[in-house]
């Protein structure tokens, strides 16, 4: 399976969303009401993203006592990619930032 390391917007932003445990309506809720709309993850997309941050033990389930609402949270290998990947996408708006004031 492909690594993860270097995470899409909507990996990141799930993984952003399971820094407390919650349920995958949760999850997409709160990233459309964080990006006023801009952003929406379906059920599959999100499902199939769930798998695979499971798969790569980025994610644990934290509560299945609900069938129907599985609630996950970020495990210690997954806050460290997300971390490094914040880190990343700093470096990149700092480099647009200076190139905006023409400082490059």
């Amino acid at each position: 399976m492909k690594s993860l390391e270097q995470l899409t917007d909507s990996v990141f932003y799930i993984m952003a969303a399971f820094t407390q445990p919650k349920h995958g309506y949760a999850v997409m809720s709160d990233i459309e009401a964080l990006t006023d709309g801009e952003v929406t993850i379906g059920p599959a997309s999100l499902y199939t993203i769930i798998k695979k941050l499971m798969t790569q033990e980025y994610i644990t389930l934290f509560d299945d006592s609900d069938s129907r609402r599985k609630v996950y949270t970020l495990t210690e290998k997954g806050r460290d990619v997300l971390q490094h990947d914040m880190i990343r996408r700093e470096k990149m708006i700092r480099f647009a930032q200076i190139g905006l004031k023409g400082d490059v």
